[in-house]
């Protein structure tokens, strides 16, 4: 009797080993298809124009300003996104209809002025009349981020002297009210 409790026994464990054997385990992985996303159009800044009457000298004049997109100059970016640069026609007439001053800006004629962040990523922004005097008419002149929500940008001072020609420099000077310098 003992032989066939042994024999049983035996039996059993046999039985157990054989149905303990272990599963295979899955290697499915579900996950999703990447979504390609094509790259976004360059954007524009924004096209506009200005035509100001002003008096210089005793006599009439009207500046004029118009900033375009170029799809000609390199892009810049905001880091997320691409933009056209700007160039931008200034334009100084006489009362008779000759023209004084007239030249197409871009980022280039800022060089000078700029940090290597703003020659790179930088867009030209706007160039806008500010006063005159005797000797010059001044405007404001900005390179910077093309991201409209930012406020980084490197503000310069373009003067046109009474005989033609310009100079460029960095705007040193705040904007307050109190400063009258330029």
């Amino acid at each position: 009797m003992k032989k066939i409790y042994i024999l049983i026994s035996l039996a059993l464990m046999a039985s157990v080993a054989t149905s303990c054997k272990e599963e295979k385990k899955q290697t499915v992985i579900i996950t999703q298809k990447p979504v390609v996303q094509k790259p976004k159009a360059p954007q524009k800044m924004g096209d506009y124009s200005q035509t100001l009457p002003i008096e210089w000298m005793g006599n009439k004049y009207t500046i004029e300003t118009i900033l375009t997109a170029s799809e000609s100059r390199p892009m810049v970016t905001d880091g997320n996104a691409r933009f056209y640069d700007n160039i931008i026609k200034l334009r100084v007439v006489r009362a008779n209809g000759t023209t004084f001053y007239e030249h197409t800006f871009s980022k280039d004629d800022f060089s000078a002025c700029l940090t290597d962040n703003f020659r790179k990523n930088g867009a030209l922004l706007g160039i806008v009349y500010v006063k005159n005097d005797a000797d010059y008419l001044y405007f404001a002149a900005s390179v910077g981020s093309p991201d409209k929500s930012s406020d980084e940008y490197m503000p310069m001072v373009l003067k046109i002297y009474r005989l033609g020609s310009i100079s460029i420099s960095k705007d040193t000077f705040l904007d307050t009210a109190e400063e009258e310098e330029i």
